[in-house]
């Protein structure tokens, strides 16, 4: 479940206008050091703690089936999570049109039982494969781009993190190189999609079911080229997985292994009110394990090559003989995906988002979730309605499947990177998400959440599952 946190900080209806905000660009830029509308360079912060609580649920065969690997199970008792971090966005214009951007990031964690038991819809997004409760400094972004502006209407973008204020063409080309998350540039909706200031759980970041290419902290190397035409944007990009399944280390052969995107963005008005469509498609091409075969390989060894007979090959480290595991069967594979992404404005500060995603289950999750489609579907409104004009609320519900031989993996005892009761009465699942953020000054945020998780690691015998939350968000 690698979380690729958005850096665009201010996104959507949930952050107050320029105008509005306290952060140190616009402070300078009041006192008349510096040219907010025209940047030679910008520095952005932000902090989140997020803590949430799983209340106990019903589990009638304990923490996991009869044939499963209990270490990968959701457990059933009281537990808690939560996740602090703080981030540095640093931008500099080195020539007409270029910027680097570099942002370096803290991040502390605890996730609910070792971040298992979940397959679509992990409870706090920030969680990341590689953290641990001890503060760890790591760089998150360093890239180079380069914008060509092709003529047209003349365009103002805002200061933001990672976007120096300037002046671009409705017709432009944009070229970005180096390293930084896919969500920065794909699928920016924008009423789900900053999670630091909207809804908690990892399921409306982006797609469920959108295996991008990403080491285990949710980041890649790569080359994006996007081309921006009036109400039209066009995105393709190459960049790196990780070597294995799930982990930090990137796979540099970028002729053999690696992730493409491709995205088709149209925004438009409708009453008068910004919409927004957009078309998204993926391929991973690299070294994974395909269900399919790993059942075949237990059956034709019969139990022999198991879970606990890996030797030196990549695994998950579990402790069940009586299970087939992927270690066998990694070969390079390709995976595809599709997704349909949906927002509209309602009016004044509220907006309904849409997503769906088909992705072809036949191969285990190699960076993101474990789930093969998703859909999801919210409301996120600010607190214009009832005169508290930067309080943010929001509700959404999302829902997840598997593939049949990814189900049939599992039932068998099987596990892909974060999910593996053993025994599965398979179910779609889904997550119900409301929250409300109440602005205590004009860029902090006290934030309440509850969620109620269905069908964990889509088995129907176990859950549904509550989890309270509870978030504190600032940005400078």
């Amino acid at each position: 479940m690698t979380v690729a946190t958005s850096a665009s900080a201010q996104v959507g209806v949930a952050a107050p206008r320029p105008d509005e905000q306290f952060d140190f660009m616009n402070l300078i830029s009041k006192l008349g050091l510096h040219n907010i509308d025209d940047e030679s360079w910008n520095l952005y912060g932000q902090f989140t703690h997020i803590s949430t609580a799983q209340l106990p649920f019903h589990a009638p065969y304990g923490n996991y089936g009869g044939n499963g690997s209990p270490q990968y199970s959701l457990s059933p008792d009281l537990e808690y999570s939560e996740t602090t971090s703080f981030t540095a966005s640093f931008a500099l214009k080195l020539w007409t049109g270029a910027a680097l951007y570099i942002v370096p990031e803290v991040i502390s964690e605890l996730p609910l039982a070792g971040l298992h038991g979940l397959g679509g819809a992990v409870q706090i997004f920030e969680l990341q494969k590689s953290g641990s409760l001890a503060p760890q400094l790591y760089r998150s972004r360093i890239y180079l781009e380069q914008t060509i502006n092709l003529g047209g209407e003349r365009i103002k973008l805002e200061s933001n993190p990672q976007q120096l204020g300037m002046q671009v063409d409705a017709h432009r080309l944009v070229f970005s190189v180096g390293n930084w998350t896919f969500l920065d540039f794909m699928d920016k909706n924008n009423y789900a999609s900053d999670l630091r200031h909207q809804f908690f759980n990892l399921a409306f970041l982006t797609y469920a079911a959108y295996d991008f290419g990403s080491d285990a902290r949710g980041y890649s190397w790569g080359a994006m080229a996007q081309l921006y035409w009036d109400d039209f944007t066009f995105r393709i990009s190459r960049g790196t997985s990780p070597i294995n399944p799930n982990a930090l280390s990137a796979d540099w052969n970028l002729g053999e292994h690696y992730t493409d995107e491709a995205e088709i963005e149209w925004r438009y008005k409708l009453f008068g009110q910004d919409g927004g469509l957009r078309l998204l498609g993926y391929h991973n091409r690299n070294i994974s394990g395909a269900f399919q075969d790993a059942i075949d390989d237990f059956n034709a060894t019969h139990g022999a090559d198991n879970e606990t007979t890996c030797g030196d090959r990549f695994n998950y480290t579990t402790n069940n003989p009586n299970a087939p595991d992927l270690c066998f069967v990694r070969k390079t594979n390709d995976k595809f995906g599709i997704g349909f992404s949906f927002e509209q404005a309602l009016g004044h500060d509220i907006g309904v988002f849409l997503r769906a995603m088909w992705s072809d289950g036949r191969t285990e999750v190699y960076a993101y979730m474990p789930a093969d489609r998703s859909v999801a579907a919210g409301v996120l409104a600010k607190g214009t309605l009832w005169n508290r004009g930067n309080d943010v609320a929001g509700i959404a519900f999302n829902a997840s499947w598997i593939s049949d031989s990814h189900a049939q993996y599992l039932a068998m005892g099987g596990v892909d990177g974060f999910i593996g009761d053993g025994k599965l009465n398979r179910a779609s699942e889904s997550v119900f998400e409301v929250f409300y953020s109440v602005a205590i000054l004009s860029s902090v945020w006290l934030s309440a959440d509850y969620q109620r998780i269905f069908n964990p690691a889509f088995n129907a015998d176990r859950g549904p599952v509550d989890v309270l939350g509870g978030r504190i968000h600032a940005d400078f």
